[in-house]
């Protein structure tokens, strides 16, 4: 007996003797953690030496993002310490486009270098912009190359803008055209007896239809064909234009990629070359080699060539950076979907853009504000407040444009409709004007399994909604009622907003997505443009000529940084695999609907949401 006792003792005592351990390499961990942010912060900045003939090696990592996501509390250490990659995560657009501003008129930079391997999730209208950057780039009569071991469709796009573009012998382009497919669950749903009950106000208002049907319906197929191929016309038609050859021969290219692979032999390499779409086929080596011409040599045999995040740090950011002495145009970025709160990485929290309205309503010198939006929208609600804050800006005399980015849909444009000026890209996709909500009940398989539910209330409603029971027709009648009337809010904000009769928004409406251009067309969009000309144009409306751009940005916390720096880190290894791209494609669908649903709930129930966030 006292062996027993003996051994539950110790076994007892080797429990508490490991999580006092455990508490003490945690605190110590911390500890660090805390000292290398504090030797982070305080380190003097180094200067980076430039020699003369050196090559900007234009290095996109991760996402192309609007605005930094601000993830890791140490600047890069932070991920390290966690034995994460060490490479940035997302590359912000204006620092692509000041990178490449900056070295056209630098004398130090002979040449850019365009490495593209590691990109991630780019919009179309992004690579437009940065694809202008570089033909202005190259009107300084220096040259732009291109060299990799593959391109993916976006990759090429960026790529087919260098002077010189060379393809591994034993690499490949990958063109396969603009698609957008989904998962449909509704027989799913049947045969594990949920049932969601749908309310949803627009014919073309797609966003249900993953849980109402098991393919595609007529109309989201008709309007999804015409925007899909308004983009993809946009594609060709700019990389035939950079490569001398006509959009036929991409898409040739593409739908006869079996009898072109036959008569090359299955090369890929060589099938890219013999079409045009590269100059030459290359080593690294070779590549290395040609490089030269452009570059001297420094440490011995390495080429001068200076990374996109060490050659910013010698210049000042366009946008952020301010006298204190003179006016200014604010910029205000909203990207992600739109929620309650504060805003958190990926999202647009209404509470968080309505401080930064404040703020640059408050700043005396901030004399016009521009709203950048990137999002296919979210909850009606959160839509509603930063529309709200926006009213209040432009009651202080402060003109407001926004300037639409890869989306500014549903929940987007309801935020935008009351901006002076909205301007888009061509590659913009916009509208989507409807809302919807949906509610699962799960009586059926709960009966199935022998759970019941009763009870008494003092009203017909006393209930609320219970998931549990079959959806009362009191409540469907409410829910109806209700949702008609945030639709017809909605028509009613954006005919307001843009000076139209309700008739002429609601033909354009229920639900319906369009590009840029043909949003133009049809006055939902004013111009069409970059966002610096926009940033012009609000500086123009307030009457100055001499400003810099002050960029708002919110402050999030040590926690969330550092959460969504992990996070990143790990997608950011993921996608460099070709079936997590492969599979993120086909579920970012249902998973943007389950994020909206389920993490970030309206307060009314109400949704104002495209429910894509991305597509290629």
């Amino acid at each position: 007996m006292t062996f027993l006792f003996r051994l539950i003792s110790n076994f007892f005592k080797a429990i508490f003797l490991s999580l006092a351990f455990l508490r003490s390499l945690i605190f110590n961990l911390l500890f660090i953690a805390l000292v290398v942010a504090v030797i982070y912060f305080l380190r003097p900045a180094e200067e980076v030496f430039l020699e003369d003939d050196t090559i900007l090696k234009l290095n996109i990592t991760g996402d192309v993002v609007e605005q930094p996501s601000q993830g890791d509390p140490f600047g890069g250490y932070g991920g390290r310490l966690l034995g994460l990659p060490g490479e940035p995560r997302e590359t912000v657009l204006q620092d692509i486009l000041d990178g490449i501003a900056q070295a056209e008129n630098d004398p130090k930079i002979s040449a850019i270098l365009l490495d593209l391997k590691n990109m991630g999730r780019i919009g179309l209208n992004q690579m437009e912009s940065i694809g202008h950057a570089l033909l202005d780039f190259k009107r300084s009569n220096k040259p732009v190359v291109s060299a990799g071991d593959y391109f993916s469709q976006n990759q090429y796009y960026l790529a087919s803008h260098a002077d010189s573009l060379f393809l591994n012998p034993m690499g490949g382009i990958d063109l396969h055209g603009f698609g957008l497919y989904r998962f449909y669950f509704k027989e799913a749903l049947e045969k594990l007896k949920v049932d969601f009950h749908v309310f949803q106000v627009g014919s073309y208002k797609s966003a249900l239809e993953p849980i109402t049907r098991n393919s595609m319906s007529a109309e989201d197929r008709s309007q999804t064909r015409a925007w899909l191929s308004a983009l993809w016309e946009n594609y060709t038609v700019d990389v035939a234009e950079q490569r001398s050859l006509k959009p036929e021969d991409i898409n040739n290219y593409i739908n006869s990629i079996p009898s072109n692979l036959e008569k090359v032999g299955g090369d890929t390499a060589k099938l890219a070359l013999s079409y045009g779409l590269v100059d030459e086929l290359k080593t690294r080596q070779e590549v290395r080699a040609y490089l030269s011409q452009f570059a001297g040599y420094s440490n011995g045999n390495d080429l001068n060539l200076v990374s996109l995040n060490n050659y910013l740090s010698r210049g000042t950011p366009s946008h952020g950076v301010t006298e204190e002495n003179e006016d200014q145009v604010g910029l205000i970025v909203a990207q992600g979907t739109i929620v309650t709160g504060e805003s958190r990485p990926g999202t647009i929290g209404a509470d968080t853009i309505s401080t930064l309205l404040r703020r640059a309503g408050e700043n005396d010198r901030i004399k016009a504000v521009v709203l950048r939006i990137d999002s296919g929208g979210g909850s009606a609600f959160a839509s509603e407040l930063i529309r709200q804050e926006i009213l209040a800006l432009k009651e202080k005399g402060k003109p407001l444009f926004v300037s639409m980015g890869t989306f500014a849909a549903s929940g987007g444009y309801w935020i935008a409709a009351d901006a002076d000026e909205i301007w888009a890209s061509p590659n913009t996709l916009t509208g989507s004007i409807g809302i919807f909500m949906a509610l699962p009940t799960f009586d059926t398989i709960l009966k199935q399994g022998g759970i019941h539910r009763d009870g008494v209330g003092t009203t017909n409603l006393a209930a609320g909604i219970d998931l549990s029971k079959p959806l009362s027709e009191e409540l469907r009648r409410a829910i109806e009622l209700s949702l008609q009337n945030g639709y017809d809010r909605f028509i009613s904000l954006v005919a307001e907003g843009r000076d139209m009769e309700p008739s002429d928004v609601e033909a354009l409406a229920q639900g319906k997505v369009y590009a840029g251009e043909k949003a133009r067309e049809i006055g939902l969009v004013d111009e069409l443009g970059a966002l610096d000309q926009v940033i012009e144009a609000a500086a123009v409306r307030s009457g100055i000529s001499d400003y810099s751009v002050n960029t708002l940005v919110p402050s999030l916390s040590w926690w969330d940084r550092l959460l969504f720096q992990i996070g990143a880190e790990t997608r950011l290894r993921l996608q460099k695999s070709s079936v997590y791209r492969s599979l993120i494609k086909s579920a970012e669908p249902a998973l943007s609907a389950l994020q909206t649903f389920l993490i970030f709930p309206d307060p009314n129930g109400m949704y104002a949401h495209w429910m894509i966030n991305y597509f290629e």
